[in-house]
């Protein structure tokens, strides 16, 4: 009999780790790999921020803090979420964590019980389903192809619901597909969310500041301030700040929420670093002009990777919004074979053609939740990117 708890049966690995840990192991063996898996900015953390940091640790900040993190921090993400977002936030609404993924998870196990369901978009970020699985809750996923923008209906999400409805995930730009909602199509979502009172909003906004062309973010409690004491609005240090590694995520919300997630979040991580809190304070009170010079880079490298993936045989690739992904269809290449002989069934036989014959990682389609699809995270220098989309165009075009 296995001791592993039988909870896990239901949860599957992240797919988007598992692809970067692979083309870690493939390079480990001396093959030539250019990843293209992991959302993480190749861009160093600004060096005023590296500077507080180092100033907080010569100051002593190296002992533990708050659950929910320094006043200093909770005064900056207040501040942060009046100044961008005209969304208004008392200390006791403001949870802090280290990173996105266990503010999720921290909202899941406070209040997700067997049996309810969260309605999730998809394409979707892979960890959206199996968090709230944890907890026996279930994902009810709705389709959102390219045709739709990636984006979901009124009219699809008033079908999804049902008495057992618990949370609706939003993610504005989107991982994998950078697709945003526009305040328009925010306040279509928010005019059925206002008929069904029981149902909250997960809103992820971590890529908030990396949209580009005409598109403006917005947040759906800033859309409609009627849904904001039953939404959950979430965002984190990583992306547009290049803080991947330094572990920091919050949220704001409804006071008996965040009061929930900051007794799971007591009883297991504890807090977040102290010295990556005293960072984040610097990153969000300072200046913020670096974002835009990163946008403009990572501008440029979306149209080279989308122009590039349109000239490859048997690829359509949509123009995002916003994030540092794209979500090309490979529907054209299904059915083809490949030059030893194997037949491409699906996006994964697809990736895993273009990383054994070329030596590019990315991640299939299947693991978002949309098919037949792959993402590819252009968050990385712009010379590998063209050499990534050469090598792809080659394998495309080797295809019969």
């Amino acid at each position: 009999m296995s001791f592993v708890a039988d909870r896990l049966s239901a949860v599957l690995p992240s797919a988007t780790i598992a692809v970067s840990q692979k083309a870690r192991d493939l390079a480990a063996t001396g093959r030539d790999i250019i990843s293209l898996g992991a959302g993480e900015p190749d861009f160093d953390t600004p060096a005023h921020v590296i500077e507080a940091a180092k100033q907080a640790l010569d100051d002593g900040m190296t002992r533990y803090t708050a659950v929910n993190g320094i006043p200093e921090l909770q005064d900056a993400i207040i501040a942060k979420f009046k100044r961008d977002n005209d969304l208004d936030y008392s200390h006791d609404e403001i949870h802090v964590s280290c990173g996105g993924k266990p503010v999720i998870f921290n909202a899941m196990m406070a209040t997700v019980n067997p049996g309810d369901e969260i309605i999730i978009p998809a394409p979707y970020w892979v960890s959206y389903p199996d968090i709230p699985a944890f907890f026996g809750g279930k994902a009810v996923i709705v389709d959102c192809p390219a045709s739709s923008g990636f984006k979901m209906t009124p009219e699809q999400l008033e079908a999804a619901i049902t008495p057992k409805t618990k949370w609706l995930f939003i993610c504005s730009p989107s991982n994998p597909t950078g697709a945003g909602y526009t305040r328009d199509d925010l306040k279509g979502l928010a005019e059925v969310l206002l008929r069904h009172e029981h149902v909250w909003v997960f809103s992820d906004d971590i890529y908030e500041h990396l949209v580009y062309d005409d598109f403006e973010f917005a947040t759906i409690a800033q859309v409609e301030p009627k849904l904001k004491s039953r939404t959950c609005t979430m965002n984190g240090m990583s992306k547009a700040y290049c803080m991947t590694g330094w572990r920091v995520g919050f949220a704001g919300g409804p006071v008996e929420l965040i009061k929930a997630m900051t007794k799971v979040q007591s009883q297991s991580i504890s807090h977040t670093a102290a010295v990556s809190q005293a960072a984040s304070v610097a990153a969000l009170n300072g200046p913020q002009d670096f974002i835009a010079a990163n946008n403009e880079v990572f501008k440029e490298r979306r149209d080279l990777v989308v122009s590039m993936l349109n000239q490859a045989t048997g690829l359509d690739c949509p123009t995002p919004e916003g994030a540092f992904y794209v979500y090309p269809s490979c529907a054209g290449l299904i059915d083809k074979k490949t030059p030893a002989g194997k037949t491409i069934e699906n996006d994964e036989d697809f990736v895993t053609y273009i990383l054994e014959e070329e030596g590019v990682a990315a991640v299939h389609g299947a693991a978002f939740g949309l098919s037949p699809h792959f993402r590819i995270s252009y968050a990385t220098a712009t010379d590998l990117l063209e050499d990534a989309c050469q090598r792809i165009q080659r394998a495309c075009a080797a295809l019969t």
